[in-house]
């Protein structure tokens, strides 16, 4: 017996999947459910944009979420580790949780996204045969194309219509989704606190959003692994400190000058 489609849309919230939502509707596509991953980690204009489009389109989205929250992963949660003799000697104490997100370990994707997303999908399919639509812009040529290789029944509309990433953005303002300004500062809105941001996003984070800065200096003071390669959040902060004196001054940053007066910041 054959299983009937079931059509899902990714979504994230964010521009482009924001978009291809209401194009979709626009359009008069089937959609039977508008599935977001919840990591609890957005940043609160986000999730005050999610529930504007739920007003506007007049449909709920549905929710999954991981039953362990981040703070507790990161910080307090039994981990078993290959490595654990090596992670002592190294620390002087058996590292609590699984730290910071990395390059090569991106656990808070798997726990908080991959596997809630899994568990919810995997009794649909049981009955039906899911088509998913994914919000990939036309001009991310090679997120599209790793999708494309993981994926058979995912569909990339925004492609078909030919939309870039400017294209979503600006057909959201047009139809009155601004973000609160999220965008004035982010090309991209995920994870406020992700690591594996860039230096760039975080300065907007120090700059225009002190309290979610505070929450991440806290955590940052709790955790075992080092927030980024060559700085914890403290560093940081002295780094966009100095840098905001020199632009000031009107001297010239990331030079070498700048970066020995930054390295005797960092040890006073």
């Amino acid at each position: 017996m054959d299983k009937r489609d079931y059509h899902i849309v990714s979504f994230s919230g964010g521009k482009d999947s924001t978009a291809m939502l209401l194009k979709m509707l626009e359009l008069g596509m089937q959609i039977d459910c508008i599935l977001f991953c919840d990591t609890g980690l957005e940043f609160p204009d986000m999730y005050e944009h999610i529930a504007a489009v739920e007003k506007y389109i007049n449909r709920k989205v549905t929710v999954v979420k991981a039953k362990e929250d981040y703070e507790y992963l990161m910080l307090e949660k039994p981990v078993k580790r290959k490595k654990e003799a090596q992670l002592t000697l190294r620390y002087g104490f058996q590292p609590k949780g699984y730290g910071w997100a990395g390059p090569r370990m991106r656990w808070c994707t798997e726990k908080l996204k991959s596997q809630p997303r899994e568990q919810f999908l995997r009794g649909l399919r049981k009955e039906y045969n899911i088509i998913e639509y994914v919000g990939l812009a036309a001009d991310e040529k090679y997120r599209l194309e790793r999708a494309v290789n993981q994926r058979q029944n995912h569909r990339h509309p925004l492609v078909d219509w030919g939309m870039t990433e400017a294209d979503c953005l600006r057909y959201c303002y047009e139809k009155g989704f601004t973000w609160n300004g999220l965008y004035n500062y982010f090309s991209r809105v995920s994870c406020w606190c992700c690591p594996l941001q860039s230096l760039k996003d975080l300065r907007k984070l120090y700059e225009h959003f002190p309290i979610l800065w505070a929450k991440l200096k806290e955590w940052d003071g709790r955790t075992w692994r080092d927030f980024k390669t060559d700085y914890s959040i403290e560093k940081l902060e002295k780094r966009f400190d100095l840098e905001k004196e020199y632009i000031r001054d009107e001297r010239p940053v990331n030079n070498r000058v700048f970066f020995d007066a930054l390295r005797e910041r960092i040890n006073e």
